[in-house]
């Protein structure tokens, strides 16, 4: 599956139209971020049922904001619209193979009662 560019107008409806999403946020001057793309490419093309976005930060810089990314590449991942995930750095392969095993492994109601839990 092709990396959907991600921006004010899409990202919202990208995140409710998508069980799992994956952002990578990115700019074209980052050594890591260059180094970083391919392997994110390859696992967006291996896992065709998870939707895999990215953010331009340089063109995107209110959702770079809104999200409060200070550095790239920075990864966050959605599940049922939740951000379960958010860390800055580049991951090698095997390690974004473990994080997606680990977000499709999430039971989604044991994470809304510890946020529920969380905000009372």
């Amino acid at each position: 599956m092709a990396t959907i560019e991600l921006t004010t107008d899409n990202f919202v409806s990208e995140v409710e139209g998508n069980d799992i999403l994956l952002v990578d946020f990115w700019a074209s001057w980052c050594g890591p971020c260059r180094q970083f793309a391919p392997v994110y490419e390859a696992a967006s093309e291996k896992h065709a049922d998870i939707a895999f976005g990215s953010v331009n930060t340089e063109e995107q810089q209110q959702l770079s904001s809104e999200f409060q990314v200070t550095s790239i590449p920075t990864l966050m991942v959605f599940r049922d619209q939740i951000l379960v995930f958010a860390q800055p750095g580049a991951l090698p392969p095997a390690s974004l193979e473990q994080l997606i095993t680990a977000v499709r492994g999430l039971d989604m109601d044991d994470v809304r009662k510890q946020i529920a839990e969380s905000s009372s």
